[in-house]
């Protein structure tokens, strides 16, 4: 079996509808939980029915060094603002080479939290920034 890529914690893009906000470097949050209910049957004492019940999807929280596209984000922000529409969002994980490996399609995105950079000249890390959204659920994943 060859070799297969695979992906880097450093490269992921992002678009929310017609929205392309750019590469990030970190991404933290994509995932989903199943809510189970108990339920107990008489005559059973062996076990506990567990039946699931919903998922729940977390947020997720993206961010890089602050570059040019944040002004991308700062656009799609305002949009939210003066009118809040839930659009279909994506997120590529790349691969060494920067091709897409994974793609998760995302249900319903809404942001959550922005955070700019926090600027030190007592520090010599890159200013970053960060991004939270919400959404419904995964329309799909797809390579």
């Amino acid at each position: 079996m060859p070799d297969q890529p695979f992906a880097v914690s450093s490269h992921f893009q992002l678009s929310i509808g017609l929205h392309a906000l750019g590469s990030f470097t970190a991404c933290d949050g994509l995932g989903c939980t199943m809510d189970v209910e108990e339920r107990v049957e008489g005559g059973t004492n062996g076990h506990v029915w567990q039946l699931p019940t919903r998922l729940r999807y977390t947020n997720v929280v993206l961010s890089r060094p602050l570059t040019q596209e944040t002004v991308l984000v700062w656009a799609w922000l305002r949009a939210q603002v003066i009118e809040p529409v839930r659009l279909p969002g994506q997120l590529v994980a790349l691969g060494p080479d920067r091709r897409p490996l994974v793609r998760w399609l995302l249900d319903g995105v809404l942001p959550v939290r922005w955070s700019g950079p926090m600027f030190d000249v007592d520090q010599s890390q890159p200013a970053r920034e960060t991004l939270e959204i919400t959404h419904n659920g995964f329309l799909g994943i797809t390579v």
